[in-house]
């Protein structure tokens, strides 16, 4: 059963979880409304309440972000677990922002991304949490 995570107080097993090693969806709207779901690599900043993504500037992702609500989801799911990350999104081509994004996902995927000069991140501001049961404590 879903059920909304206290952003304010997430529990220990729902942060772990996003520490640990998952492949996660990202889902942004096409132009018409429908979603766009493709694998991607995802980072949680619990204290900032920011989940990141890297991409290339010219993925399609970018471009329904760019042109559309600026809103996305990100979710992983292991098992029985699940839990999902909403918010407004926006896409930062700063390269601070972007190596410090490459240096989470190295840090939560154990190995760095490949090298990629049109590399952009997509920011989360996560305003709403879903997972199911297995994170209350």
């Amino acid at each position: 059963m879903a059920k909304r995570i206290d952003l304010d107080t997430p529990s220990g097993a729902f942060l772990s979880f996003w520490r640990e090693r998952h492949l996660c969806t990202l889902t942004t709207l096409r132009a018409d409304g429908t979603p766009h779901v493709v694998p991607v690599g995802v980072t949680y900043d619990a204290e900032a309440r920011v989940a990141r993504v890297i991409t290339d500037k010219g993925s399609r992702k970018v471009a329904h972000l760019m042109a559309g609500t600026g809103r996305a989801a990100v979710c992983q799911v292991d098992g029985r677990r699940w839990a999902t990350l909403e918010g407004p999104a926006t896409v930062h081509t700063d390269p601070e922002r972007v190596a410090d994004a490459e240096r989470r996902y190295a840090e939560r995927y154990t190995r760095a991304p490949r090298v990629n000069p049109n590399r952009v991140v997509i920011e989360i501001a996560v305003s709403r949490a879903t997972g199911n049961a297995v994170f209350d404590e």
